[in-house]
């Protein structure tokens, strides 16, 4: 199906990933030009005037909000490390360090961040990013190490199940990911989720009106042997009753499947049947994908946009954004691609 044979009234949100649309203010246009209606703009670089400038605009302004990758915590506080198989703090995969979920000041520190953002911006909505255990999962061959063996989350885990563990870390580990392995992941699970119901209740008395929205990882439950609950601890079932909107991030290009760009619609449909979420006009829960059209893997070119954001925009979706802006702001032929197909989308 080609995207310039229909629109698709029923995507209201045409949106830019990856801060402020400078580039297309300075040459004296408008977002609009580009069928653009939304930003996404990391948490850190929140201006009052930007928003309100945007806002005046006609756009929505959604903040990013770095959940469990803000290492700049483990300077001052090193036990907040997640902890591996063999007992010490597990190496960053590729750079990516992610931060123990049992840390209880870890976790008052995001809360107290999330919460000033929400009082001090009016911002649209606000989505969790990184909100998983520490793994490197965004490239083609992810690295996904076990975590987190932590004293901490071993009691609690003894705690909740009544199941005994060995007092040494290690043997802990192997019997947790053995025989136990089902009733641990459930665990880490929960506990994710827990996070995700304490975010919702900040949105709820800070800023009602706001979204709650979720970046998260687009394997099925089945792909890698289930590592999207096994590995990153992520339970979108569980997550769901606290969140408005899944993003799932089918980054094609970035994950091997640059010539397979069905691939995306795939993911988006497989997505939605888990969460029951169909696409209509009635449902508060909503999946608005996040497209890869900036170089980040293999190469994306301005022709494949059309088709790109024709697959992430079949329903269930009903919003889409493209990543990212600073990949994008100077290739114009891009812009000019994603405009054509954002403004088809809107029918004109």
């Amino acid at each position: 199906m080609s995207l310039s044979a229909e629109a698709r009234p029923w995507i209201r949100i045409r949106g830019l990933y990856g801060g402020y649309l400078s580039q297309i203010l300075e040459k004296g246009e408008t977002p609009s030009k580009y069928g653009i209606n939304a930003i996404w703009v990391g948490s850190g670089s929140l201006k009052a005037e930007e928003i309100d400038r945007y806002h005046k605009l006609g756009l929505k302004v959604f903040a990013e909000f770095n959940s469990m990758h803000s290492a700049a915590f483990l300077k001052d506080h090193p036990d907040a490390a997640p902890i591996g198989t063999d007992g010490l703090p597990s190496p960053a995969p590729n750079g990516w360090q992610g931060v123990s979920p049992f840390h209880a000041g870890y976790r008052k520190d995001r809360m107290d961040e999330f919460r000033r953002v929400l009082a001090e911006f009016a911002i649209d909505g606000i989505w969790l990013d990184y909100h998983h255990s520490h793994a490197s999962w965004e490239q083609a061959e992810p690295n996904l190490p076990d975590t987190d063996f932590c004293s901490l989350a071993l009691q609690q885990f003894t705690q909740n199940t009544g199941i005994e563990l060995p007092d040494n870390t290690i043997q802990a580990a192997k019997v947790l990911l053995g025989e136990h392995r089902d009733a641990w992941t459930d665990f880490r699970c929960q506990v994710f989720a827990d996070w995700v119901r304490q975010y919702r209740e900040i949105v709820n008395e800070v800023r009602p009106a706001a979204l709650l929205g979720t970046f998260h990882c687009p394997w099925s439950p089945e792909d890698l042997g289930g590592a999207i609950r096994h590995k990153l601890a992520i339970d979108l079932k569980a997550q769901s009753k606290y969140l408005d909107i899944f993003s799932i991030m089918p980054y094609h290009a970035r994950f091997g499947h640059v010539n397979d760009v069905d691939w995306i619609a795939r993911q988006t449909t497989m997505l939605g049947q888990l969460l029951g979420i169909r696409g209509t006009e009635d449902e508060t829960k909503r999946i608005w994908p996040i497209l890869q059209m900036s170089d980040w893997g293999e190469r994306v070119t301005a022709d494949q946009a059309a088709s790109i954001i024709e697959c992430g925009t079949r329903r269930p979706a009903t919003g889409v954004m493209v990543f990212h802006w600073n990949g994008l702001a100077n290739e114009w032929d891009k812009v000019d691609a994603i405009g054509s197909a954002y403004g088809k989308l809107a029918g004109n």
